[in-house]
C-alpha cells in the first residue's frame, strides 16, 4: 500500500472525522452503514501508514480486529440458537462482526505475503467460513419457519371434462352438454402471492448480501434454490404432476388420459401463472441486483416440474389424431397460449433457455395437431358410409356427431380462426352450393365460418347418399327432414349460429319444408286416387275403391306408426298436414257415396281416420285389422 503525501494527509484526516460524524447518525440503512464501515477501515489504515507504522503493527491491529470479531461471532453463536430470531440489535451486531472480518481479509490480501500476515489471514478466513456456515443454517431455518401454505390459498377446483367417452354417441345432446367445460375452474387471473412471510424477506436479503460480499454466493444459492425446488415438487404432487414416459401415456385408456390432461391444464396454469410468478418476485427481491443469478436460480428451482409437464404434452401429441382429441388439444393449446406472456416474463433474459424453447415448440406442435384433425374431420364425415338404411328414418348418429361437435367450436372462437386461417387454401372447394352458402353471409371470423359451413355441406351430402338406401321414397324424405331439422335447430339455438347467419338458416328451413311436402305427396297421393268419384262408376267399383283405400291405409298405418319423427313439434306439424291432406277428400268422398252403397261399406269415420293419422310417426309399430264387420 503506497504512502500518502503530506498534502493528502489533511484530506484523509478530514474525511476520517467526517465519516465518524456520519457513523454517529442513528437513522441510517444497513447498506449505508456497511459502506461507512469499509471507509472507516481503509481511512484508519491509511492514517496509520502515514504515521510510518511498520507493516507488523498493521498486521497486529488487523489481528486484534479479527480476534475481537471472532469472539463476538462465537459468543453470539453460543448465546443464541437462532440469531435472526433474536431481534434487530443482535442481528446488526453479528453482521458488523462479519463485516469486520471481511474487511480484514481484503486488507491482508492486499499486503505482501509474510508468515505473520498468512497466519492472521487464515484465522480470518476460518472465522468467516464459520460465520457462513451459520448463515446457511439461519437461512434454512427462516425459510422453513416462514413458508406460506400455498395450496390452502389457491385450492384446486374440479374441472369438468369435454368428453368422458367417444364423441360419437347415440345419446342426444351428449356432446353439447359436455362442451360446458367449467373453464373458470382451470383458469386463474393473473396474480401472485407471498411464498414466504413478507416480514422475513429483508432478513433473507441481509443474509444473501453478506454471503455474496464474502464470496460465498454459491453457498447461499444452493440451499435457497434447493429449498424452493423441494417446495415446488411438493406443490406439483398436490396438482398430480408426475413423471410419465411416452409409453405410459400411450397405454392409458381414454378416460384416464382425459383426466390427466385436465389435471395438466390446472397444473400448468397454477405453476406458471401463479407459483413461478410469485417465486420470481421473491427471487428478484433477494437476488435481483446480482446480474442473472435470480433467473438462474429460478430456472434451476422450476426445471423438474416444468420439464415434466412439457414432456407430458409431447407424449400426448404422439397419440392418434382422432376427432375425440380435438377439444382436449385445443384446451392444452389455449392454456399454453395464455401463459406465453407469463413464461416470457419469468425468463425474459434467457432467450435460449431450454424451458422457453420447449414451451414454444409444444405450443406450435399442438396448433399443428389441431390443424391436422380439422383437415381430416371433413374426410371422416364423407367416408362414413353405410350399406343399410338407418332404422325408421330417425336421426342418424352421424348427424348428432357432427352437429353436437360443431356446437363445441363456439368455446374456441378466439383460437380456431387463428389456426384455420393459414390452412384455408387447403380446403376443398367442394360443391357450388357450399360456395354460395359460405359467401352469402360473411362473418368477421371468416375462416371459421367457411370451415363450419363446409362441414354441414359435407354432412348434407353424406345424408343424401344414405337416404338413397331407402326403398320407400316417403321414408327417405322423413329421414332427410328429421336430420335437416335436428342440424338446423341445434345451430340456430346455439352460440355458433352467427358463423352460419340468417340466410343459411332460412335456406335450410326451406329444404326442411320441401322434404316435408315431398313426404306428404309420396305418401298420400296414391291413397287419394281411391277417393275419386266422377259419378260415372257403379256401386261395385265404389265398394272396391272403399276396400282398396282401407287396405292401403291399414298398410300405411302399420309401417308409418313404426317410422319416427323424434321432435314433438315437427311430428305434430306433419300429422296435422297429413290430416288436412286426407280428411277433407275422405269426407267429401264418403258423403257422396254413402247414399249409394250404404254406410255399412264405410269402414272408418272421418273422426277415426283423424285419430289414426295422429298415431303415425311415433316410433311404435301398430296395426289395424284388414277384416271388418259393421
Amino acid at each position: 500500500m503506497a504512502d500518502i503525501t503530506d498534502a493528502d494527509s489533511h484530506v484523509v484526516a478530514a474525511s476520517y472525522h467526517l465519516m465518524k460524524a456520519l457513523q454517529a447518525t442513528k437513522l441510517m440503512s444497513s447498506d449505508v452503514r456497511g459502506i461507512l464501515e469499509k471507509l472507516d477501515f481503509h481511512l484508519s489504515t491509511m492514517i496509520k501508514l502515514n504515521e510510518d507504522e511498520p507493516d507488523g503493527d498493521i498486521i497486529t491491529e488487523l489481528k486484534k480486529r479479527v480476534v475481537s470479531s471472532r469472539e463476538t461471532i462465537t459468543s453470539l453463536h453460543s448465546s443464541y440458537s437462532k440469531i435472526w430470531a433474536s431481534g434487530p440489535v443482535i442481528i446488526l451486531e453479528y453482521l458488523e462482526a462479519v463485516g469486520e472480518v471481511q474487511r480484514s481479509i481484503e486488507a491482508l490480501e492486499g499486503m505482501p505475503l509474510s508468515r505473520m500476515s498468512n497466519g492472521v489471514l487464515d484465522q480470518a478466513k476460518t472465522t468467516l467460513h464459520m460465520a457462513m456456515d451459520r448463515l446457511q443454517n439461519e437461512l434454512i431455518h427462516i425459510l422453513v419457519q416462514n413458508k406460506q401454505c400455498f395450496e390452502h390459498e389457491y385450492p384446486v377446483f374440479e374441472v369438468y371434462p369435454i368428453y368422458e367417452e367417444s364423441v360419437i354417441s347415440n345419446e342426444d345432446d351428449s356432446v353439447e352438454d359436455a362442451s360446458l367445460r367449467g373453464r373458470s375452474s382451470s383458469e386463474t387471473e393473473d396474480c401472485t402471492m407471498d411464498l414466504i412471510h413478507p416480514d422475513v424477506v429483508p432478513q433473507i436479503k441481509s443474509i444473501a448480501d453478506t454471503m455474496f460480499a464474502s464470496g460465498y454466493a454459491q453457498e447461499f444459492c444452493l440451499p435457497f434454490t434447493a429449498f424452493w425446488k423441494d417446495v415446488l415438487a411438493e406443490y406439483s404432487m398436490i396438482l398430480y404432476v408426475e413423471q410419465l414416459s411416452i409409453e405410459d401415456v400411450k397405454r392409458m385408456e381414454w378416460k384416464h388420459l382425459n383426466s390427466r390432461i385436465r389435471k395438466w391444464r390446472v397444473a400448468m396454469t397454477r405453476i406458471i401463472g401463479i407459483y413461478l410468478g410469485s417465486a420470481k418476485r421473491l427471487f428478484d427481491q433477494v437476488l435481483g441486483e446480482y446480474d442473472q443469478v435470480s433467473t438462474a436460480c429460478l430456472i434451476e428451482a422450476s426445471r423438474g416440474p416444468l420439464f415434466c409437464l412439457l414432456n407430458f404434452g409431447q407424449a400426448v401429441l404422439i397419440g392418434p389424431h382422432e376427432p375425440e382429441w380435438l377439444f382436449c388439444l385445443l384446451d392444452m393449446y389455449e392454456v399454453l397460449a395464455d401463459l406465453v406472456p407469463d413464461l416470457d416474463a419469468l425468463f425474459s433474459q434467457e432467450t435460449e433457455s431450454l424451458i422457453r424453447i420447449d414451451f414454444h415448440e409444444l405450443l406450435l406442435q399442438l396448433g399443428e395437431s389441431v390443424r391436422v384433425i380439422l383437415n381430416e374431420f371433413g374426410n371422416r364425415i364423407a367416408t362414413c358410409t353405410s350399406t343399410t338404411p338407418f332404422q325408421n328414418g330417425g336421426i342418424h348418429p352421424l348427424t348428432k356427431y357432427v352437429a353436437n361437435y360443431i356446437l363445441c367450436f363456439a368455446e374456441y372462437e378466439d383460437t380456431l380462426p387463428l389456426l384455420l386461417q393459414d390452412q384455408e387454401h387447403d380446403r376443398e372447394s367442394g360443391d357450388k352450393e357450399h360456395n354460395m352458402d359460405a359467401e352469402a353471409d360473411p362473418n368477421p371470423a371468416c375462416a371459421l365460418a367457411i370451415y363450419l359451413q363446409s362441414l354441414t355441406s359435407i354432412l348434407e351430402a353424406a345424408l343424401d347418399e344414405k337416404s338413397s338406401l331407402y326403398r320407400d321414397s316417403s321414408l327417405k324424405h322423413i329421414f332427410l327432414m328429421n336430420n335437416f331439422h335436428y342440424t338446423v335447430e341445434k345451430i340456430k339455438n346455439s352460440k355458433i349460429s352467427p358463423y352460419f347467419g340468417d340466410d343459411w338458416i332460412r335456406k335450410h328451413y326451406v329444404k326442411l319444408r320441401q322434404h316435408a311436402m315431398y313426404y306428404q305427396r309420396t305418401t298420400w297421393s296414391s291413397l287419394l286416387t281411391f277417393l275419386h268419384d266422377d259419378g260415372k262408376v257403379g256401386k261395385a267399383t265404389l265398394k272396391a275403391r272403399c276396400q282398396d283405400f282401407n287396405t292401403a291405409f291399414e298398410d300405411l298405418y302399420k309401417s308409418q306408426t313404426r317410422w319416427v319423427v323424434p321432435d314433438p313439434q315437427l311430428r305434430e306439424d306433419v300429422r296435422i298436414l297429413a290430416s288436412k291432406t286426407v280428411i277433407q277428400p275422405y269426407r267429401n268422398f264418403v258423403s257422396k257415396i254413402s247414399s249409394s252403397i250404404g254406410e255399412k261399406h264405410i269402414k272408418y269415420t272421418e273422426q277415426e281416420l283423424g285419430v289414426y293419422i295422429m298415431d303415425l310417426l311415433g316410433g311404435s309399430s301398430k296395426s289395424l285389422s284388414h277384416s271388418w264387420k259393421r
